[in-house]
């Protein structure tokens, strides 16, 4: 695990203490409104006396699988404790707040919350905390969580992980290096990119629309055809490499596609060598945790990560480990 100056702290150990505690519930992504009571109700769900309800708040992009695999982990934790966890998204920053205000009304046990539009999501989040709901913030957020009153967060150092990124790419005498970004105003994404930059100064940034893939797969075509220095592609997710790879196969240049977040198919691509390598940030476990703190937090008083983020990445994903990984992407857990 790579470090930064703030406190990394072993996930393996805090995902070891839930599984002394209780057995883990298998469960699939989509569902936007999940009970995890339901599915634990039949096996043994270690409650601590009480099913919570705990509302997770995210700004999911329609269609972006991402957001499957940060399902996963939650409802796979609030299954084994018997949580009735609510699941909302939206990825305006201010609706994202609306959805936040109305867990607040509520009345929801607890809180996990992305922080992508900061501006928006931040203030509301800490009248959450403020009314005594303990929120915690997970995947976007790590310089601000602790202004929206959060205890705790999970996810990756995005500034690290794009240095990462331009690291390698300077490693291998690049020439020039074309970071997409996919979401105006993400500052996750924006992060990621300068990343890129400070590690290798001949980067530019392309605004394209996450939503719209064939869109993005054209405007990557066309900005190959207008450049033919670009040796490296790097996106910042998976369904975003995907299209970048169809523009590459089309491009008389052939560029290196390196990418941020998996997927089955990115996997498969890692596997036969059409995707130098993945830097992934592990949503299943931002998901996971985020509901698993929470009910440590709830029953038990317990907080994690020593008043720093916890980490969950950024893990590389690449020729040296992608056949030990492949396998779990089919179930949403990578």
């Amino acid at each position: 695990m790579f470090r930064t100056g703030k406190r990394t702290i072993a996930l393996a150990a805090a995902l070891a203490g839930a599984a002394l505690v209780a057995a883990g519930c298998s469960s699939s992504g989509g569902a936007q409104t999940t009970s995890g009571g339901e599915a634990a109700s039949g096996g043994g769900a270690v409650t601590g006396g009480k099913n919570y309800v705990i509302a997770m708040v995210t700004h999911e992009q329609a269609g972006d699988t991402f957001w499957d695999k940060i399902r996963a982990g939650a409802q796979d934790a609030a299954a084994t404790h018997g949580i009735d966890l609510k699941y909302s998204n939206n990825e305006n920053g201010p609706d994202q707040a609306t959805l936040v205000q109305n867990a607040i009304d509520s009345k929801v046990d607890g809180l996990a919350v992305t922080l992508s539009s900061a501006d928006a999501v931040v203030p509301v989040a800490k009248k959450a905390a403020d009314a005594g709901i303990p929120v915690v913030a997970f995947n976007q957020g790590i310089d601000e969580y602790k202004d929206a009153g959060a205890k705790m967060y999970f996810g990756s150092d995005e500034t690290l992980a794009g240095q990462t990124v331009g690291q390698k790419i300077t490693a291998e005498g690049g020439g020039k290096t074309l970071c997409i970004i996919q979401a105006q105003g993400s500052v996750a994404l924006e992060a990621r990119c300068a990343g890129v930059k400070s590690g290798f100064a001949n980067t530019e940034n392309l605004q394209v629309n996450g939503a719209d893939l064939p869109s993005v797969q054209q405007t990557i075509t066309a900005k190959l055809a207008q450049d033919p220095s670009i040796t490296h592609v790097v996106t910042l997710g998976a369904p975003i490499a995907q299209a970048a790879l169809q523009a590459e196969q089309s491009s008389p240049n052939k560029p290196k596609i390196i990418t941020f977040d998996l997927n089955q198919d990115v996997a498969k691509a890692i596997q036969d060598g059409q995707v130098q390598f993945s830097v992934d940030q592990q949503p299943y476990v931002q998901g996971y945790m985020a509901v698993e703190s929470l009910w440590l937090n709830l029953s038990n008083g317990n907080d994690i990560g020593g008043g720093q983020p916890t980490l969950t990445g950024p893990s590389l994903v690449d020729s040296t480990n992608i056949d030990q990984i492949l396998p779990y992407t089919t179930a949403n857990k990578r």
